[in-house]
């Protein structure tokens, strides 16, 4: 039993070393921070400006449209990263499964692109 007790050891270390530095960032800016609130300090911030209207106005889709653009060709991005470091073992078959992937999404992208997705007036 101290065989298996041992072999994890050095996990229950790690986990130590990390809740104690977790513990020890979440303590310290409360312990080092200057504290010397001026109303600068207190006042709304949002994005360089006062807020002026209420925050549950509508948005315009294409800020919404742009986003999804975004997660998907990011995910593309990140198919690719596997797909290259394995590219050797995979041969022909794994070229060709990825030019379709790719190829499926340059179709996706000029779709978007030809109805006007990604233009702004």
């Amino acid at each position: 039993m101290t065989e298996l007790l041992s072999s994890y050891l050095p996990i229950a270390i790690f986990i130590g070393i990390s809740m104690v530095i977790g513990l020890a960032l979440l303590i310290a800016p409360f312990a080092v921070a200057f504290k010397a609130p001026d109303p600068e300090k207190l006042s709304a911030f949002e994005c360089g400006f006062n807020a002026f209207d209420d925050a549950r106005v509508k948005f315009d889709i294409r800020f919404y449209l742009v986003s999804i653009l975004f997660i998907i060709f990011d995910l593309e991005v990140a198919f690719l990263f596997p797909w290259a470091v394995s590219f050797g073992e995979m041969g022909w078959f794994g070229f060709c499964s990825m030019m379709v992937f790719l190829a499926v999404l340059t179709i996706g992208f000029i779709y978007e692109w030809k109805k006007g997705a990604l233009e702004w007036e």
